[in-house]
């Protein structure tokens, strides 16, 4: 039985253009097809394609995909926090399973663990990066005001301070103020590289100030020089120059805070949902396209699919 999308249906009220520069193109790699179910449908070259239908996050298909669930300490976040391999987990929700993120805090480091899945390896570069994903407002549990932050993300390991072959982009949302936010926000941010200590940044950052809450089409396209951020098909940032990925990179989504200072009261929990993550190698795919390509996946009975081989061909 075909499974119906779920689509973003709230505009944004502005966009932004920034200049373009160049940059060599990369090229499509070998599909190879993966299906929890019987399946005739071809997977276009170069495809990457998981709805997330796992048991828990022990399914061994889970890491035969290529996921890492993170159970190691480290930031990003809170010194002393913890990552727990428990706060990742799937549910069903409207008929589809859903990867679920959830992170608590106590407003201490000890108290406060938080929630990461990441692709193993970095692959990923030129293309289009898609997910359908639900950001919350509020804790599930406990009281409001935490300064919690949920993500789609994708990133390249830094070698050493100011690497040049450092890559990362960022959908990260904020539903409580933060990193100077005066409430919800929603930053769109493209790294050249960093330094860790002390932290001195190399990027652009783009960010709408409004409420996101609810489940969201985010689409990034990278093509020609240019990084192009789309939200229910809105394009809401723009990047270019010396910000454009000089790597491949992996795919991840997290949820963590950023610090202490906006808990009240007793235990917190947020919750974080993904529907499905998509990524077409070197193709700029349009968000009303990608909806109709996952569309044809999930109707087909995909679970999941990896094409993109890394310095491969079709």
């Amino acid at each position: 039985m075909p499974v119906p999308l779920r689509f973003g249906g709230i505009a944004l009220a502005c966009a932004v253009t920034l200049p373009l520069a160049a940059c060599a193109t990369g090229s499509p790699t070998l599909v190879e097809t993966v299906s929890d179910q019987t399946s005739t449908a071809s997977a276009p070259c170069g495809l990457f394609f998981d709805d997330f239908d796992y048991g828990d996050h022990t399914d061994p298909a889970l890491r035969a995909q290529g996921w890492n669930v993170r159970s190691w300490d480290g930031g990003p976040g809170v010194p002393g926090a913890s990552w727990d391999a428990d706060n990742v987990s799937f549910a069903q929700e409207d008929g589809n399973s859903v990867l679920r993120l959830t992170s608590t805090t106590d407003g201490t480091p000890a108290g406060t663990s938080q929630a990461e899945l990441t692709f193993g390896e970095e692959k990923f570069h030129e293309g289009t990066y898609a997910a359908m994903v639900k950001f919350a407002d509020a804790p599930v549990s406990g009281q409001d005001g935490d300064t919690v932050l949920q993500t789609f993300y994708t990133i390249t390991p830094l070698a050493y301070d100011n690497d040049p072959d450092y890559s990362e982009l960022d959908f990260e949302y904020l539903p409580n103020s933060g990193w100077g936010a005066p409430a919800e926000a929603m930053y769109l941010t493209s790294y050249h590289t960093y330094q860790r200590d002390p932290w001195v940044a190399d990027n652009v950052s783009d960010v709408v100030n409004r409420s996101f809450e609810g489940w969201r089409d985010l689409v990034i396209q990278v093509e020609d020089g240019v990084v192009r951020y789309y939200v229910d098909t809105h394009l809401v940032a723009e990047h270019s120059g010396k910000y454009y990925p000089s790597s491949p990179m992996s795919i991840n989504f997290n949820q963590w805070f950023i610090d202490m200072t906006g808990h009240v009261g007793g235990p917190s929990t947020y919750v974080q949902d993904v529907d499905w993550v998509y990524h077409q190698q070197g193709e700029s795919v349009a968000p009303e396209e990608v909806n109709r390509r996952v569309g044809e996946q999930r109707n087909a009975g995909v679970s999941r699919v990896d094409g993109v081989v890394l310095g491969g061909g079709c």
